[in-house]
């Protein structure tokens, strides 16, 4: 059984720092492409970021988040972590952690596994 369960999520004011973390385990993680989705309430959900599979994985961003956030993986410890740094109030939504074993570009419909989200809410 396949599960990602995400974790860092909290309340912060806007400038402030979060680290996202996602563990994965009944999957062959070092395979996977690694996501970050995101959905803000009345908003669709929004890719964010990404990391192929390799150790050192080729990193996709979401424009808004560019020089702000940043994804990493670590294949031994199936562990994928999004750093937010610079928050504002258009980072508040709930943060997805996901899985594709090929993912062409950025669309949700390739990742086959979804955690259950963690909530970010910035205070402006």
């Amino acid at each position: 059984q396949v599960q990602l369960v995400e974790s860092g999520g909290g309340l912060v004011q806007a400038g402030d720092s979060l680290r996202l973390s996602c563990v994965a385990s009944g999957l062959g993680f070092s395979r996977y492409t690694m996501a970050w989705f995101r959905q803000a309430p009345g908003k669709e959900r929004e890719f964010v970021a990404s990391i192929t599979w390799e150790s050192s994985g080729r990193t996709y961003y979401l424009d808004s988040v560019k020089g702000r956030f940043t994804i990493s993986r670590d294949n031994a410890k199936n562990t994928v972590t999004l750093q937010m740094n610079n928050l504002n109030s258009e980072d508040t939504a709930v943060y997805y952690c996901a899985a594709a074993f090929f993912a062409p570009d950025d669309s949700d419909t390739y990742y086959n596994y979804w955690g259950q989200g963690t909530q970010v809410t910035v205070s402006s």
